[in-house]
């Protein structure tokens, strides 16, 4: 069995700006994950995202197939996605899953998002709209104590255009309980880090998230991730490890199945497309240089979807 694994927990309700940035550094540092209370998120709200992402996932499949993804947005079916491409499995991670992309801010820009019928989820896109918007809010709060945590502006990331265009996504994740019918074992996520600055995740309570804090050991070590009820899961994601010089660690992580039906709930905050990544100068040295070249945010994210949906997933 995997031993549970006691995160630091970073209060958001401080009044101690400089404290919290020490905090979240040494998280970053250690294990690339730490847990956020008094975020903000009200409660009722989470209560409701989850009720609303129940009643989506158990639509007929028919009806989900019908917003099957598109423009990275939408419904994504069982077994059509795999988180790490490097296993020899030819099926595909146990989750279905549905994306919501950047909200439309005025109304000449295009809402590229899908949308169930008000028909059949009435409350459904008003309550998803109102959880991106305050996750969103929570996410940016996170990247200014980043920087502060770095030695940097608490601005810093603001004035370098990486939210010059939001890139942020949000992904409802159903995690089925039963896979006894499969004869090959698989996961619910594989193995993987994440791609972009930061992710928030919060679950329903239900176990199954383990993260492996070396990369290069074999064989890996995974902990378990315990739950703290309504706090968020924060992890740092290879952007940010790529700006920092492999300072902050993307840990890698993955969800297995535990014989029960689980819900989570991610927001994946991206930099605008053309933000090019590359090394801080308070990140390397002449004794410590880049380990990265510089690449636009596009690119790389483009080069990830394309690994995890390849060979027809999709």
């Amino acid at each position: 069995m995997a031993s549970v694994l006691q995160l630091p927990i970073i209060d958001l309700s401080s009044q101690d700006r400089t404290s919290v940035a020490f905090s979240i550094h040494q998280a970053c540092l250690d294990y690339g994950f730490f847990y956020l209370i008094n975020h903000g998120v009200e409660d009722e709200l989470l209560e409701r995202v989850f009720d609303e992402s129940r009643k989506f996932f158990s639509l007929p499949i028919e009806e989900k197939m019908k917003l099957a993804r598109k423009e990275h947005r939408g419904y994504t079916a069982l077994y059509a996605e795999k988180l790490d491409p490097t296993t020899s499995t030819d099926i595909g991670d146990a989750k279905e899953s549905y994306y919501i992309g950047p909200l439309a801010g005025n109304e000449t820009e295009n809402d590229l998002n899908q949308w169930p019928s008000g028909e059949l989820l009435p409350s459904w896109r008003a309550t998803m709209e109102s959880f991106y918007k305050q996750a969103l809010r929570v996410g940016r709060r996170i990247i200014s104590l980043l920087a502060l945590a770095l030695n940097l502006d608490e601005n810093f990331f603001e004035k370098i255009g990486a939210f010059s265009k939001p890139s942020d996504f949000l992904r409802l994740l159903h995690y089925p309980g039963d896979l006894r019918s499969l004869d090959e074992e698989i996961l619910g996520a594989s193995a993987h880090s994440d791609w972009g600055m930061i992710t928030l995740l919060v679950t329903n309570g239900i176990p199954g998230l383990q993260i492996c804090k070396e990369k290069s050991d074999h064989p890996q070590v995974w902990e378990d991730v315990a739950h703290i009820d309504k706090a968020f899961i924060v992890n740092v994601g290879d952007l940010m490890e790529r700006w920092t010089n492999c300072l902050f660690r993307s840990t890698l992580h993955r969800v297995i199945p535990v014989g029960e039906e689980r819900y989570s709930v991610a927001f994946f905050l991206h930099p605008s497309d053309e933000c090019v990544v590359e090394c801080l100068h308070s990140c390397c040295s002449e004794s410590s240089p880049p380990r990265y070249p510089p690449i636009s945010s596009l690119d790389y994210l483009k080069e990830r979807v394309r690994l995890a949906y390849k060979d027809g997933f999709a």
